[in-house]
């Protein structure tokens, strides 16, 4: 079942008008960057204004935190003071989720990145995000994980407690509750 990546005009224009607000409201984390210029870009790219529609839907509160003057590219990422709400309890990835007997949960991780349109956040990324604010006090996030952690069944996560950033891992086939995953989008 094939979900329309198409938003409306109203939907539109709803979503502009958050992302304009929380740009204003948290300046500290994109300095340097107009909000002319990102909202140009955006105009010209509905497929990225659906991915963020997306992020925005499932509880993730995108927001600009920094831009890529190599490739010119804006990068927005999950800022939701804990892992979003509406992708938690979810395996890794398919391969974890296929290889639970009992108890699967409905989705995985980076499948439902890839539907939104998103990439989940790297260690590198994650330490970055952390530098901009205080995430995942009380949840977790699966990261993207290297092919040779993966190929020995497991999956990354991160958190940060006594203010200090933690990143381990886990079987990938496991979820829990409070562990989700944040999304990175450049446009």
């Amino acid at each position: 079942m094939s979900k329309s990546k198409q938003l409306s005009q109203t939907q539109q224009e709803e979503i502009l008008s958050i992302l304009k607000l929380r740009f204003e409201k948290d300046k500290k984390r994109h300095t340097g960057i107009t909000w002319e210029d990102v909202e140009a870009r955006l105009e010209k790219n509905p497929d990225k204004l659906w991915s963020l529609h997306e992020m925005e839907r499932t509880g993730g509160e995108p927001d600009i935190i920094g831009f890529d003057s190599k490739t010119g590219e804006y990068i927005f990422c999950d800022c939701s003071p804990e892992s979003p709400k509406g992708r938690r309890s979810v395996c890794y990835d398919r391969e974890g989720l296929e290889s639970r007997k009992e108890f699967k949960p409905e989705n995985n991780a980076v499948d439902m990145a890839t539907e939104m349109g998103i990439e989940l956040l790297t260690e590198e990324q994650y330490g970055k995000l952390q530098q901009l604010g205080d995430f995942d006090l009380k949840s977790t996030s699966w990261l993207k994980t290297p092919a040779e952690i993966r190929k020995e069944g497991d999956a990354l996560w991160g958190n940060k407690r006594h203010n200090r950033v933690y990143i381990y891992y886990n079987g990938a086939q496991s979820y829990y509750p409070s562990r989700g995953f944040r999304g990175l989008l450049k446009i």
